[in-house]
């Protein structure tokens, strides 16, 4: 099958439909001195997050991408998503049907040649990282399933940060999105606090992407519960119509 094609089949069409309802903030990892990567997985979903990104610049391990994989597929109180940051190959190798592809990563459109000539296309997602406008309409002609779109601020878990957008960048790029008709899932990353959740929320945002605010807090699961309360009571963008999708 052809990346062309398989846009247009049902799997294709409905790469978007994961991200309503409970998948809209994501969580990403950050091992620190006091938590593992898998301590954070347990913890953020015993809060009720649904959508987990493996992120392990320094310590990329595949045995770590397994347990994890395990842990949400099998173990995991709640229907939880996994991502895997960078790595397509990892992420087949440890079962996980998600990768995140950043700006100097393999193009999504060559991630997708690759899953549809595994035969997994039915099951894989493909988020991209963007910093602009054209990087958003450029990944979403390549077949991304969701944005990460960023940095909203300087932080300091990512290195070679892209210029930091603010506010103002957020409400630029998303009304650049409205007028082009992109239906895509944006999600805002970079240093969000709390507080930062209601004013992006409002730019029309699908979700929020949050690694430090959370594993940071006194107590990880309860901070989790709290950025859902807020994050649900925004409405996704009203030009999105998911029964369409």
């Amino acid at each position: 099958m052809e990346l062309d094609d398989f846009l247009y089949t049902s799997a294709g069409r409905g790469r978007y439909a994961c991200f309503t309802g409970t998948n809209r903030l994501m969580f990403i990892t950050h091992r620190t001195n006091k938590y593992t990567e898998l301590d954070e997985v347990k913890m953020v979903t015993k809060g009720g997050c649904t959508w987990v990104q493996l992120r392990m610049k320094e310590n990329l391990n595949l045995e770590v991408a397994k347990a994890i994989a395990h842990f949400t597929l099998f173990d995991c109180d709640t229907d939880c998503a996994c991502c895997l940051d960078d790595d397509l190959e990892m992420a087949f190798k440890a079962g996980i049907h998600c990768v995140h592809l950043g700006k100097n990563d393999i193009p999504v459109s060559e991630a997708w040649h690759r899953i549809i000539e595994k035969g997994k296309e039915d099951l894989f997602l493909v988020g991209a990282t963007a910093n602009t406008f054209e990087d958003i309409l450029k990944a979403d002609r390549e077949g991304a399933s969701y944005i990460g779109l960023g940095p909203y601020r300087y932080t300091d878990t990512k290195k070679n940060l892209s210029p930091v957008l603010g506010l103002e960048g957020y409400r630029k790029i998303m009304e650049q999105c409205r007028e082009a008709g992109l239906e895509i899932p944006i999600f805002a990353i970079g240093g969000i606090e709390f507080e930062d959740i209601a004013p992006l929320m409002e730019t029309g945002i699908e979700g929020i992407a949050v690694s430090g605010a959370i594993i940071n807090a006194e107590d990880p699961v309860e901070e989790t519960r709290r950025f859902i309360r807020e994050i649900n009571k925004h409405k996704p963008d009203p030009c999105r119509d998911d029964s369409e999708i």
